[in-house]
């Protein structure tokens, strides 16, 4: 018979600090609920003074993924034809075996370089997260995956203006008076800024959206500003134009904390407000009431999205984004300046995640925004590539020329591995499935892309069937392969304890125990960081003009996985320009003529990257897979609301249903990311995108592709 002593015990609950794992700027503080060792609540912490205790419709339903009927909880190992879906359970020792021996073989006939790793973000943590695989794959001296999909391109613009600062905080949104969402759709990608935009709104401040697409954010707007895509960079020049030749900007704070100005009159002459209007589709009394209202109206501050890179010349369109807030003096004043990705002070030691000692020199490098050249034989190498191995990605759905990689993954003489927590696209195409575990199973510490707080994941229960942390799934494969290196012993403790530099200045009062009792801690920076310049440039200035000598295949060092030489490409201008897309009327307008339709991704409302989509609550929530087109570009093809359509050009082709509606620029079609290809009538939008790079960062242009659409 059981007590009541230890009935109590038994019906105890035990509350264990978490974080978001996801692809968000959020990174949001969660409170894991746990009875009886089982996970029974996730909801976020209320303490924490950003997300302030809210979690997106994504997250809040979290442990319908943690224990989905669906989860992968065992290895398996391929039984039929690939891509098939069929496999058998195997043990650890026998999965951990076949690797090994696939890698031998393959190392001993070919060289390590034909073996590749391939990772996002599906998991975003210092420790289980992108770069948690560098230490093996670099040691096993495989081929270099450089994994620049986002934010690189934007990033090296960013730096190159202002260097490696925080900026804004988002914290201090509150405190702004005019508020540019410049290609951010914060209420779906970004919600727990939206608050402190709220709070600022109440305060007087004027809310302004700049986006080709009318979405909920632009719906919320005080002024939706249509542009066409790519052309942004067209529009901050034009703004300049007007702002420095009405003597707007702000003289005394351009003289003293700014380099290049002389440079940067002369370039803004040659674009007019007339002749941005043209190239922006805006029109000409929007460039100058928005130029007007933006310079005297202080604070103000300007978010920008990561869409805004993904074009063509998205790098200068950055730059010249970047150049606003200095000349019209916006960084004198609390919530004033400009929000990129405050990622630059949490004080991360890459050298410890990505152990760059191992790599051997010359060792080649790969982007996987072109995984499918890579797997096809499209894109020469010697050797070719004869394993890949997949984790926290997949690469189906998320990667450009997606016929291409699904070609490439069908190879019998491909050897794949996937460590992943559901079936996905990628993972049909295994030969060796392994189980991954969910946030609330492990360690993790988590630095932030949207605000300033390091936060601590805590493990809340034990891990489900056999599944395992990626930490330790590199430890087992680095002891199979006979590496005894020490980086190989370490603990997830002790992994944590070394991946930050806990003495840095900014981490003053935080040490692991805080985060254990508290769950978060701010980091300690300047909410005002630049109101007497103090750039962390080589000139300590804004530099219009900049002193950063950046080439078309520039990576900065943080997302280079430790190796250090690259082929250098054409060079960049160091002032800001303009550059159209590469698919436009403009550009190639026999391309155009063909593919007359601009095609943008967006993110789901539902979905992030490709997580969730799978998940019956989630899918119903976001709907079928979709295709927007105004109602002009419906009425020139005959097409309805609802009808089943094809989108198509030289690269391949999805069908989906139309959804008619004004929401888009006639001339741009936008369809949702993040759907599985195998859950999709026929194929999903990266059929359709280019596996091409923006003009900094290697970061992929996304938005740089032209389409048709035409009745199924």
């Amino acid at each position: 018979m059981v007590s009541t002593v230890d009935q109590q015990n038994a019906d105890e609950q035990e509350i264990v600090h978490g974080a978001c794992p996801h692809d968000c700027p959020d990174t949001c503080a969660m409170l894991v609920t746990v009875k009886n060792g089982r996970a029974v609540k996730v909801e976020g912490n209320p303490d924490h003074p950003f997300t302030r205790g809210t979690l997106c419709g994504k997250v809040s339903d979290y442990l319908d993924r943690v224990y989905s009927p669906d989860r992968i909880l065992y290895p398996m190992r391929r039984v039929g034809p690939k891509g098939s879906g069929q496999f058998e359970r195997i043990s650890w020792d026998v999965a951990l075996d076949q690797i090994r021996d696939h890698f031998q073989q393959i190392i001993n006939q070919y060289g390590a370089e034909a073996i590749m790793p391939c990772s996002y973000l599906g998991h975003e943590g210092l420790l289980n997260g992108l770069t948690v695989g560098d230490a093996f794959f670099n040691r096993l001296g495989a081929t270099i995956s450089e994994r620049t999909f986002c934010i690189s391109c934007t990033s090296t613009a960013y730096l190159m203006t202002y260097g490696p600062t925080h900026g804004t905080d988002p914290d201090t949104f509150k405190h702004s008076k005019y508020i540019i969402l410049w290609g951010c759709n914060a209420l779906s990608t970004n919600v727990h800024l939206w608050s402190f935009i709220r709070e600022a709104r109440q305060n007087g401040a004027k809310l302004v959206s700049i986006d080709p697409v009318r979405t909920r954010t632009a719906n919320q707007s005080d002024w939706h500003i249509s542009i066409r895509p790519g052309t942004d960079g067209a529009l901050a020049l034009g703004l300049m134009h007007v702002i420095i030749n009405e003597n707007l900007a702000d003289w005394d704070y351009v003289e003293n904390y700014t380099v290049g100005i002389e440079a940067l009159k002369e370039r803004v002459q040659d674009y007019p407000p007339e002749t941005v209007a043209e190239i922006t589709g805006i029109p000409v009394e929007d460039i100058v009431t928005l130029a007007r209202e933006y310079a005297t109206t202080q604070p103000s501050v300007i978010r920008i999205g990561v869409a805004l890179e993904k074009q063509a010349g998205g790098g200068q369109g950055v730059r010249a984004i970047c150049c606003l807030p200095a000349l019209v003096g916006a960084w004198r004043h609390l919530g004033g300046g400009m929000l990129q990705a405050p990622m630059w002070p949490f004080p991360i030691r890459w050298d410890v995640v990505h152990r760059p000692h191992f790599i051997r020199p010359n060792t080649r490098v790969v982007n996987q925004w072109q995984l499918g050249r890579a797997l096809t034989g499209e894109m020469p190498l010697d050797p070719p590539i004869k394993a890949l191995f997949v984790y926290n990605c997949n690469p189906v759905t998320q990667a450009a020329e997606q016929e291409k990689i699904v070609a490439g993954l069908a190879r019998d003489d491909l050897f794949v591995v996937v460590s992943e927590q559901f079936m996905t696209d990628t993972a049909d195409y295994a030969d060796i499935v392994l189980p991954a575990t969910t946030q609330v199973e492990n360690l993790d510490l988590m630095f932030s892309w949207g605000h300033t707080y390091v936060t601590l994941n805590k493990p809340a229960i034990e891990p489900l069937g056999e599944a395992i942390p990626n930490t330790e799934l590199f430890r087992r494969l680095a002891a199979r392969m006979g590496f005894d290196d020490e980086c190989f012993q370490l603990s997830d403790q002790q992994l944590a304890l070394e991946v930050l530099d806990w003495s840095a200045p900014v981490m003053q009062g935080i040490d692991m125990d805080l985060l254990k009792a508290q769950g978060y801690a701010k980091l300690q920076i300047d909410p005002v960081p630049h109101a007497e310049g103090n750039f962390p440039t080589p000139s300590g200035k804004c530099e219009f003009v900049s002193s950063m000598k950046v080439d078309s295949n520039f990576v900065l060092p943080a997302f280079r996985q430790g190796y250090e030489s690259y082929e250098p490409g054409a060079a960049i201008d160091p002032l800001p320009n303009y550059t159209p897309q590469r698919e436009s009327p403009v550009s190639n307008p026999d391309l155009a003529q063909r593919y007359p339709l601009n095609l943008l991704s967006a993110k789901p409302h539902q979905f992030i990257n490709s997580c969730f989509a799978n998940l019956p609550k989630h899918a119903k929530l976001q709907g079928e897979p979709h295709v927007i087109i105004h109602p002009d570009d419906a009425a020139k093809r005959g097409i309805a609301d609802g009808q089943m359509v094809k989108v198509f050009n030289h690269r391949g082709a999805f069908q989906v249903p139309a959804i008619v509606n004004d929401m888009t620029r006639p001339g741009v079609v936008v369809a949702p990311l993040g759907y599985w290809r195998k859950l999709s009538c026929a194929g999903t939008i990266n059929a359709a995108t280019a596996a091409t790079f923006t003009d900094m960062g290697h970061t992929a242009a996304v938005g740089d592709a032209l389409v048709e659409v035409t009745a199924a």
